[in-house]
């Protein structure tokens, strides 16, 4: 028997030559025994593609994909033939008509995903009958790995760790050679989705599972009444249990589109029925506590069909990060549709270029349908917004019922078995990277939302978490190497992490990937060829922390020389993305004193003013992106939470709910959208003319950066970022007059961005339309000086005035 890692093939049947993922599932560990190598074949003489079946005796050595392909598309078939495709690999010879892997026949050279075809005017005959016409595709492949050597350059300090380096990298071209080997490559290798899971063709639908611990297994559900004894499934060698449900007699499919199903397997555990892991829609049914799985498979005029391109990676990431299901004024669980129509034109407005939406491994019906969170996408795209999935690969539920915990029975299916696999803290599972299988359904997880659904990239959650066996917990990170490269290090997350970057950027050039790591760990944030991990950013919630700690204390006891200063960047990477979710629950009273109409108090003056320096002091010193939740340009005056209820950990603590409370789930844009009487209004106009700012001068991104002053005694930091001068006078209450900064270039300066300003909240203490002119000599380390008032408690931003850039368009008014 020759098995494609757990599938059986069958000679005569006809397959596309579109490179296909060769397996469905495969039960061996990575640092197990290889199975039997196989690849689909191209006959030359007949011009078809054939797989081979239990009984055939191939040799894997001749059987090799080619780089190039030749996609052979009937011009017609007929409707009453007998077409299977590989999904039920059990029946008889038949030509391929699925639907997914016929090609536009149109001429053209790009399609919209990059995918370059070329139309060949001859055609050829098949079995003396078939017309075929033939183009040349040129599919996505992921590069080759490089040497891993480049990060010795960049960083000399890890020569000290190189055999550690060293053995990661090996581990990782280890893992590449092979998925080339007995997978036909990355790219085949991230489409488990079309191996596993349900599988429609033109005869019927494939249903395929892999549960090795199972003793037994049928398909269930509203299709047959949930009748455990009418689909039997059957199991392969590798646990890969499968059935085929042929078309109903008039053609319809056996399993209609929207019906609930689940797999009833007979477990070590106990009969157990669960959620199909690969299913593609979820429903939590109206007073019920657990999902079902829906098969989803929506008639033609039913799917959405995209309608505008995705934009091109912006060259400063700018995130508005939002959650959906919170995002209403009204308490109660917003929906796609909501979000598409009411959040992104007022994300869009504020000028961010990029908003994350929080999902799991399929969509649930909480926020709507798949084609209504499509419809969000696409009409963030038509605004320009780059979509990123907040993806959690870091660990899993420990819910046994819905998610994929103990799914065949088993501790160690998809997760580590024992205390390694289970996370005290979160009360959750956590993946075994070293298993096959589980890299399969991580990449293919990730590759699915950008395909299916245009995602432009991820935020991957509680990446710490998987760089270590100590997943960070009571670890104080201070930035000696030993901490990042040494025995605590799970090299096969590590590793997992390389192979899901490398076939994002590979695949998806335009991409965007965001790791959220506390620990600092070199490399992070270099390309995988390099030896990096690969990353485009770092999520550094150490910012974050650091203004909650900040603001438990007096402004007196703040410290300018050590509270700001420049996060590092990382051989040249946009390595840190800093995160600011600083409630003005630690600045003011959140509700009082709030209309303009009224009288302030020295109170809400101060959370006015330190909210709007904090969030342009991050922007400003943080790194190479900057990441604002949904609210917070605003100063949102109360807590938000989603419904839920208590949480008992395994140690017998509890974690409170809110039983399933929606009147935190909601987020009052109405405060500034419907009231700009009140002073979040001007909270909210700083936060829009900081963004523009670094629109019209992308600072963020600037090679050129350096502090000039922070004075403990007056409380003043000043610094340059690209073209721009920032000056922040965090003192409580001394302004200076004629205070003198340093810059360095000469010429005649003007205020570009003043958070007094009174559309913000401010005291207009400065006249945004004065002139500052430069006097020679070096001053503060600067080969350039002027003169500024600078008022306490303010932030303000000078830029050239004889730029010729439009500064009239930063005006707060406009």
């Amino acid at each position: 028997m020759v098995v494609v890692h757990g599938v059986s093939l069958t000679p005569g049947v006809l397959v596309s030559s579109f490179p296909l993922p060769l397996s469905s599932s495969n039960a061996r560990s990575l640092n197990g025994n290889s199975t039997v190598s196989f690849f689909l074949k191209k006959r030359p003489l007949s011009r078809k593609i054939f797989a081979g079946n239990q009984s055939a005796k191939f040799d894997s050595k001749s059987q090799a994909l080619s780089a190039s392909k030749k996609v052979l598309v009937p011009d017609n078939v007929d409707d009453g033939a007998s077409l299977v495709t590989d999904d039920h690999p059990l029946q008889g010879p038949s030509t391929v008509t699925e639907e997914s892997q016929i090609l536009n026949l149109e001429s053209q050279t790009m399609e919209e995903d990059g995918t370059v075809i070329t139309e060949d005017q001859a055609s050829v005959s098949v079995n003396s009958s078939k017309v075929v016409r033939e183009r040349e595709v040129k599919p996505r492949t992921v590069p080759p790995p490089g040497n891993g050597q480049i990060i010795y350059e960049i960083d000399p300090m890890l020569r000290s760790y190189k055999d550690h380096l060293d053995y990661r990298y090996k581990q990782y071209r280890r893992l590449r050679e092979e998925i080339d080997k007995y997978e036909g490559g990355l790219e085949a290798f991230s489409r488990g989705y079309e191996k596993l899971g349900f599988l429609r063709s033109d005869a019927g639908i494939t249903y395929r599972e892999w549960a090795p611990g199972a003793k037994s297994a049928s398909l269930i559900g509203d299709f047959n009444n949930w009748n455990p004894n009418a689909d039997i499934m059957t199991r392969n060698e590798f646990g890969v249990w499968e059935i085929f449900l042929p078309n109903n007699s008039d053609g319809s499919p056996a399993i209609p589109h929207g019906s609930r199903v689940k797999i009833r397997m007979d477990t070590p555990s106990g009969i157990k029925d669960s959620i199909p892991a690969w299913i593609k829609f979820s429903v939590q049914a109206p007073g019920e506590i657990p999902f079902n799985g829906i098969y989803y498979d929506p008639p033609e005029e039913e799917k959405y069909v995209f309608k505008h391109r995705q934009p091109k990676r912006p060259k400063s990431l700018r995130i508005y990060e939002s959650h959906v299901g919170m995002s209403s004024t009204e308490p109660m669980i917003n929906t796609y549709a909501n979000f598409r129509d009411d959040v992104l034109p007022r994300i869009k407005k504020l000028g961010y270029n990029a908003v994350p939406c929080h999902k799991l491994f399929a969509p649930s019906s909480r926020c709507g349908t798949p084609e209504e969170l499509k419809s969000l996408i696409d009409r963030a795209h038509e605004l320009g917004l780059v979509v990123l999935m907040d993806i959690v690969h870091s660990h899993a539920s420990k819910n046994t019922l819905d998610g994929l915990n103990m799914f065949d029975g088993t501790d160690a299916h998809y997760f580590h078995s024992g205390p390694r696999g289970y996370h005290w803290m979160w009360d959750s599972r956590l993946f075994n990277y070293g298993s096959w299988e589980v890299l399969r359904y991580l990449l293919s997880n990730a590759r699915w939302w950008l395909e299916e659904y245009k995602f432009d990239g991820f935020r991957f959650d509680g990446v710490t978490s998987m760089m270590y066996t100590h997943h960070g917990l009571s670890v104080g990170f201070t930035g000696n190497y030993t901490e990042y490269f040494g025995l605590e290090t799970d090299v096969d997350a590590v590793t997992y992490l390389m192979l899901v970057n490398d076939m994002i950027h590979g695949l998806y050039p335009e991409a965007v990937t965001v790791g959220e790591d506390v620990s600092g760990m070199p490399t992070f944030c270099i390309p995988v060829q390099d030896g990096g991990v690969g990353f485009d950013y770092r999520l550094h919630m150490a910012i974050a922390d650091k203004w909650i700690e900040i603001l438990k204390k007096r402004d007196e006891d703040w410290k300018m020389g050590t509270s700001f200063t420049r996060l590092p960047t990382e051989g040249g990477q946009r390595s840190v993305l800093p995160m600011l979710r600083v409630t003005i629950k630690l600045l003011l009273d959140m509700y009082d004193f709030m209309a303009l109409d009224r009288p302030s108090t020295p109170l809400v003056d101060r959370g006015i003013a330190l909210h709007k320096m904090i969030r342009l002091i991050t922007m400003g010193l943080g790194g190479e992106g900057y990441l604002n939740f949904m609210g917070n340009e605003f100063g949102h005056p109360e807590w938000i939470d989603f419904p839920r209820g208590e949480q008992r950990l395994s140690d017998g603590s509890v974690i409170p709910g809110n039983n399933f409370s929606y009147d935190k789930c909601r987020r009052r844009f109405d405060l500034v959208r419907d009231a700009d009487y009140l002073r979040y209004h001007g909270l909210q106009e700083f936060d829009r003319a900081m963004q523009h700012l670094e629109e019209r001068y992308g600072f963020m991104t600037s090679e050129h950066q350096f502090i000039s002053r922070k004075d403990e005694g007056d409380r003043v930091i000043v610094f340059e970022r690209g073209d721009l001068v920032f000056v922040f006078n965090f003192h409580w209450t001394s302004s200076y007059f004629d205070y003198r900064i340093g810059c360095s270039k000469p010429g005649k300066y003007k205020i570009v961005l003043d958070s007094d300003d009174p559309l913000f909240g401010g005291f207009g203490r400065l006249d945004r339309k004065s002139e500052y002119f430069t006097f020679d000599g070096s001053y503060d380390g600067r080969p350039s000086s002027f003169m500024v008032y600078t008022p306490c408690r303010t932030a303000v931003v000078y830029a050239l005035a004889d730029r010729d850039d439009g500064l009239e368009t930063l005006d707060p008014k406009s």
